[in-house]
């Protein structure tokens, strides 16, 4: 029983025991969670004030920037202001001085109102005394020369007239100086301009022609028994056949040129023909006669299609396609007219001028050289009559009776005519006469520049026209170079005749030249 007791005893105690246990914990647990809490509280009280902190400075910070950006605006508005404000003193001091100015010119107008007028007043008291003195003057030089106020006047303007014209005198020769040197300069532009423009060839012929053969054997045939062949051949074709020691050729001579074209085609087709007898050699000249004319037909006409001239009359045309075997002091008298007709036209139309017109009277200046082996007289002549024939312009006419001043020329085209004949006549290489002279200058020119110590090698290019220098760059200055160029322009203007002008060119450079 009291084990039982102390039993219940004990478990009660125990029972109290752990509820107060129980109560102290959860007083410590609700202790606990409350430090918790308020410790919770306080972080998240701090972490807000933080927060809040962040969020103010950086909305001061941007009010601040917002107001930095504002003052700066207005900075920049005030100093605009500022700056339209100064310009628009300036501009009103500006316009206080020109208002000023304004005033002081029209001051000084109005004092120059007033002087001036009293200059007229003062000018008309002078005039008056002047006429006065004047009249005092003429009635003593009346008095003492016996001599007429009207009589007085008209020896003084005789005096004039004789020293106005005198002056115009010289006027107008200065004039006239000027307007031929400028005439001079302005005709050799135009000359070298239609010298430029045209650029024909020229052939170089004689009064015989060589016609080859295969072999010597030939000779033989040619000459026939007793001399027949040849003696057929030469009656058919009126040219001389001469045939000596020559290797393998044969020499045909005569002054008709185209007899002698005949009699070469017609040796050529002899040569090549199997049986030779004179009625073979007459029917092939018959028949070299026929190709010749056609030849001299298509000359004609080419020439004509390639000047430009117009329509011509057929036997016109035949007679200038004859010049095709002409030749004058070595030059072909066709190409030599093309070639005239060519200049011509240029410079005619570098000077306005018919050109059509100026080409056919160039074309036919020396037609009378076609015929002046059947005809009788000179080719300037023999040119008239053929240009009369045939019904040409009166200025063609004129062209080629003027061309050697046999007539005087009535009209510019004449004159075009007579400078473009000098200019073909007398181009290097035109005739042989005139090549020599032409080397012999080119040597001359070259010779001339090389006399200069500080030349290395001079060349004349451009048919004598440049002469290019070639200096040594290492002893040579750009300065000694431009001397250099003027001392020998001088001294072939003073050693060397020639036509227009000679372009000098010193030429100072170095080159380096490497190979690997």
């Amino acid at each position: 029983m009291e084990i039982t007791l102390t039993s219940i005893i004990m478990g009660l105690i125990c029972l109290g025991v752990g509820f107060l246990a129980s109560v102290l914990i959860k007083k410590s647990s609700i202790s606990n969670a409350r430090s918790q809490a308020d410790e919770i509280m306080a972080e998240a009280t701090q972490q807000a004030e933080r927060t809040k902190q962040k969020y103010v400075l950086a909305a001061k910070e941007e009010w601040f920037n917002v107001r930095d950006e504002q003052e700066n605006r207005l900075k920049d508005r005030q100093k605009k202001l500022d700056q339209v404000e100064h310009e628009f003193l300036e501009k009103e001091k500006q316009l206080g001085h020109k208002e000023n100015e304004a005033d002081q010119r029209a001051n000084r107008l109005k004092q120059g109102e007033r002087n001036l007028q009293e200059q007229k007043e003062a000018l008309g008291t002078k005039e008056s005394e002047l006429n006065r003195i004047i009249r005092e003057q003429n009635n003593a030089l009346s008095r003492i020369s016996q001599v007429g106020l009207e009589d007085a006047k008209e020896l003084l303007l005789e005096n004039l007239k004789r020293d106005y014209k005198a002056e115009a005198a010289d006027i107008y020769k200065d004039l006239v100086d000027k307007s031929k040197e400028n005439a001079t300069k302005e005709a050799r532009k135009i000359i070298t301009m239609a010298i430029e423009k045209n650029a024909a060839d020229h052939c170089l012929e004689t009064t015989v022609s060589v016609v080859p053969l295969p072999s010597d054997e030939l000779k033989g045939r040619i000459i026939g028994r007793d001399g027949r062949n040849i003696k057929a051949f030469e009656q058919a074709t009126n040219v001389k056949v001469i045939v000596d020691d020559t290797p393998e050729a044969v020499v045909l001579s005569g002054f008709d040129p185209v007899r002698r074209e005949i009699a070469r085609l017609s040796l050529l087709k002899i040569i090549a023909n199997s049986k030779i007898n004179p009625q073979k050699i007459v029917e092939i000249v018959k028949n070299a006669e026929k190709e010749v004319s056609k030849s001299i037909w298509r000359a004609g006409n080419e020439t004509i299609a390639r000047v430009g001239v117009g329509r011509m009359h057929p036997e016109l045309i035949k007679i200038l396609g004859r010049m095709r075997y002409r030749t004058s002091y070595g030059q072909n008298v066709l190409k030599h007219s093309e070639e005239v007709a060519m200049l011509c036209g240029a410079m005619a139309e570098e000077l306005k001028m018919d050109v059509r017109l100026a080409k056919r009277a160039a074309l036919l200046h020396d037609i009378g050289k076609a015929m002046s082996q059947d005809m009788e007289g000179t080719h300037t002549q023999i040119g008239i009559e053929i240009a009369k024939k045939y019904n040409e312009n009166s200025v063609v006419i004129n062209a080629i009776a003027s061309h050697h001043e046999d007539e005087p020329a009535t009209s510019l085209i004449s004159v075009l005519v007579g400078a473009a004949d000098s200019i073909s006549g007398a181009r290097p290489g035109a005739r042989r006469d005139t090549l020599d002279g032409y080397v012999r200058r080119i040597e001359n020119l070259e010779k001339v520049a090389d006399s200069f110590d500080l030349v290395a090698k001079a060349y004349a290019i451009s048919a004598g026209r440049e002469v290019r220098v070639i200096v040594q760059p290492d002893k040579v200055t750009e300065a000694q170079a431009d001397l250099l160029a003027r001392d020998i322009s001088k001294k072939i203007q003073s050693d060397i005749e020639f036509p227009g002008e000679i372009k000098v060119t010193v030429i100072r450079e170095t080159r380096a030249v490497s190979y690997a």
